[in-house]
């Protein structure tokens, strides 16, 4: 029997260069092995890789992360769980960068957990995950935290082992930090009935009706709902529905008492029979951002959608 291995290296780069001598013969080795590969970059690697590849690009499946991955609580059940899904029994290999400059210091904490949380939900799988890092751009602690969630790291095309990698559900936990309060402009809605959703969607689509698409303020509607409705049924209530504009985005908080014990909540599919547990896993894919701080004291989960 086959043992199944997981491996999950993280890559410092520190040019085009870098990033290609790397990333190139780990893809084409993949492509010769027969093995379905997913490149998922923001834009401008994306478009270097492809164009490296030149005919070998055919053969590769590419995603923005910048688009596809911008909320990184999107990408194990949106992204890596579903391609695999759909190449049952082959090993399945992914380049992936969901940390890039110009993540903003609300979206990294969930980038960081993300990072940890693959070694949890791939353990036992058989997948590579390359996941490139700009050792140039990104900030030092930004890069320590690559060494902390990866259990390998390469540089300068050296492989070694990672002196600071833990387990991951342990780091993960780590960049459960709470959230920038609200700015005083926000606009506040305290529910505590199933009959007050109907003012939370409310609120919603009056405050992002200026600034969204028909399409996406209802789903925007939507996951506000679906966030206030789980504080009515797991919690004793109440909530705080929160609203506000920032440039760029608007936002949205939902504050209760409920305590997430689950760090894998919304990222990964439940079991077909449960019948809950799917409410969070619809706000992610939804969602440009969702940011989670939760603990014995309360839950506070933030959505942003981009304008």
């Amino acid at each position: 029997m086959t043992t199944r291995h997981f491996d999950h290296p993280g890559l410092l780069y520190h040019d085009a260069d870098g990033f290609l001598s790397a990333t190139l013969p780990f893809v084409r080795s993949a492509i010769r092995a027969g093995e379905p590969v997913l490149a998922a970059l923001p834009g401008h690697n994306l478009g270097l890789l492809r164009r490296a590849l030149g005919a070998d690009a055919g053969r590769v499946d590419f995603a923005d992360m910048t688009v596809t991955g911008r909320n990184p609580g999107r990408i194990i059940p949106g992204l890596l769980l579903r391609y695999a899904a759909a190449h049952p029994g082959k090993r399945v290999s992914f380049v992936g960068e969901p940390v890039w400059p110009g993540r903003t210091s609300v979206e990294y904490p969930a980038c960081a957990a993300h990072e940890a949380l693959i070694n949890t939900v791939f353990e036992g799988r058989d997948a590579t995950f390359l996941c490139p890092y700009d050792a140039t751009q990104l900030t030092s602690s930004a890069i320590a935290d690559a060494w902390r969630t990866h259990p390998v790291m390469i540089d300068h095309g050296v492989r070694v082992s990672s002196p600071s990698y833990g387990d991951p559900v342990t780091t993960a936990g780590d960049f459960n930090v709470p959230l920038p309060p609200p700015p005083a402009s926000a606009e506040v809605l305290a529910y505590r009935r199933m009959p007050d959703l109907a003012g939370v969607r409310a609120l919603v689509r009056r405050r992002a009706g200026p600034l969204l698409p028909r399409e996406r303020l209802e789903e925007m509607v939507l996951a506000a709902h679906e966030l206030a409705a789980n504080t009515l049924r797991h919690t004793t209530g109440p909530g705080r529905l929160a609203v506000w504009t920032e440039p760029g985005l608007f936002a949205c908080q939902v504050d209760d008492s409920g305590h997430i014990t689950d760090p894998l909540a919304g990222r990964v599919p439940p079991h077909p029979l449960l019948s809950s547990g799917r409410g969070l896993l619809l706000v992610n894919q939804i969602c440009d951002l969702v940011r989670i701080h939760t603990g014995p004291a309360g839950t506070s989960i933030r959505t942003h959608a981009l304008t």
